[in-house]
């Protein structure tokens, strides 16, 4: 009975979301209407069911009518927008064909359509963002929860459990630990963590009678034998599976499941930028540069001027870095100094270092001289955000030093990064300072989002404005 009523809830909650979806898009494309002081006539209003029809229906592929347990509200928001863009192509092309935009008011149908397909998407997310908060606010007061259960009193068993306990919004909430071992042969369980509440055969019972929904085996891969006759005594429930291996105890860099020839394989060192993700990265990084660029157009005009005026040498000091994958890149930058450092040694600049010119001396406490590289951005060898790539003499020092140094090399680097918003800007004259910003490097990779790369850019306005650690 209990099983029978998650899954009505379930779809209702499905029915809900669609209902979210259907009013978000209507919604659009009446406001979309208002902004082009037009009015929504037969036409438009049988497009706009059609939209709502045909949303549904690419839903179903893109999955966006998945659970959503677990999952950040980023990733559900990005796959409303992106299902939105998969039907916006479908109503041109019906629209044109049925010539329902070729009408004598068609200037204003064109522009009612495009405020549509771009208003339609920020309603969708704004519903969303909404029901989600609300779901967030029950799920912290314990309502919509499923129960999970944590099969195998490890380490990694207990990391899991704090992350569940540290993600109350997931509406997700550990039942447990169970394990058929003696409490002597199995790790001691630390006191932040759920207790140990029964063996197998009570794992089965609470499985079969809908007290737990989600079960994670954390068990060592060497007790091959063990899982196996776990996963063959699960397979009398209804309940989801997951196998955690144990080998994400190692420091790994964006993990993902991958498939070889119908052979499942997970990456351990991967570029997250893959796929959608890829495509939203490079979009962020055109339209935000572009519009940058636009805005810094007479500021760099200001300052190659001055660079060129104040001493002898060129405006622009090209280096060579490392890119993607290693790959070398021209990095550029306004001259700072007054020499153009290249080679196998380079020196980092210091506090008071007499090689900065006056007008050099400024534009490295603004950040001016690194405005250059937005044509890199725009270039494609690197990004708005990402690890600021250091010369290359530098990074031949520190990979003999630092484990997992060239790590960083997986994404493209970045005009500003997590490292620089995080106190980690400028000369690292010791060890210990550049192994922290390696850290932030790698945190960047594993935990990337396009949030992460908009809230990056904030914080590095207020980081830019403190001139903290920049001469």
């Amino acid at each position: 009975m209990h099983s029978r009523r998650i899954t009505q809830h379930a779809s209702l909650l499905t029915i809900i979301l669609r209902a979210f979806d259907a009013a978000a898009i209507l919604a659009g494309a009446f406001l979309a209407a208002e902004l082009c002081g037009g009015s929504i006539g037969p036409s438009a209003r049988a497009a706009a069911l059609s939209a709502v029809a045909l949303y549904c229906l690419t839903a179903e592929i893109t999955g966006l009518y998945r659970s959503w347990h677990g999952v950040t509200v980023d990733r559900e928001l990005l796959c409303a927008v992106g299902t939105w863009c998969l039907v916006v192509p479908v109503l041109l092309v019906v629209g044109f064909s049925l010539d329902l935009l070729g009408a004598a008011d068609a200037e204003l149908t064109r522009n009612g359509a495009l405020a549509w397909f771009i208003v339609a998407p920020l309603t969708i997310v704004t519903a969303r963002g909404l029901f989600r908060l609300y779901q967030s606010r029950q799920r912290r007061r314990g309502k919509n929860v499923r129960g999970l259960a944590i099969v195998g009193c490890t380490e990694i068993g207990f990391q899991l459990a704090r992350n569940i306990e540290r993600s109350p919004w997931s509406g997700l909430r550990t039942v447990g630990f169970f394990d058929d071992r003696p409490a002597e042969r199995r790790d001691a369980l630390p006191s932040d963590v759920a207790a140990c509440v029964g063996n197998i055969d009570d794992l089965i019972e609470q499985a079969r009678d809908g007290r737990v929904h989600m079960i994670y085996l954390t068990l060592p891969l060497r007790a091959e034998n063990r899982i196996k006759s776990v996963l063959r005594r699960l397979a009398d429930t209804t309940a989801s599976v997951y196998l955690v291996p144990d080998f994400y105890v190692y420091e790994l860099l964006h993990s993902r499941w991958i498939n070889v020839g119908g052979l499942p394989a997970v990456s351990v060192f991967e570029n997250p930028f893959y796929g959608v993700d890829g495509m939203v990265k490079r979009l962020l990084d055109v339209v935000l540069g572009s519009a940058i660029l636009v805005a810094a157009a007479v500021p760099m005009l200001c300052v190659a001027a001055a660079v060129k005026l104040s001493s002898p040498g060129p405006v622009f000091f090209r280096q060579k870095r490392y890119g993607l994958d290693g790959r070398p890149i021209d990095v550029w930058k306004f001259r700072s100094m007054r020499v153009c450092e290249n080679g196998a040694n380079v020196t980092q600049a210091t506090k008071g270092d007499t090689r900065v010119t006056k007008v050099g001396a400024f534009i490295r406490k603004t950040s001016l001289d690194e405005l250059p590289q937005l044509f890199n951005v725009l270039e494609g060898t690197m990004s708005l955000v990402g690890p600021r790539p250091h010369a290359n003499a530098h990074n031949e020092q520190y990979r003999k030093q630092i484990q997992g140094y060239m790590l960083r090399h997986k994404v493209k680097p970045g005009i500003t990064g997590l490292a620089q918003v995080s106190g980690w800007r400028g000369e690292t004259d010791t060890l210990d300072k550049m192994q922290k910003r390696i850290e932030c490097d790698h945190q960047y990779i594993r935990d990337w989002s396009p949030w992460l790369d908009v809230k990056i850019l904030f914080r590095t306005i207020f980081t830019v404005l403190s001139k903290q650690n920049a001469y």
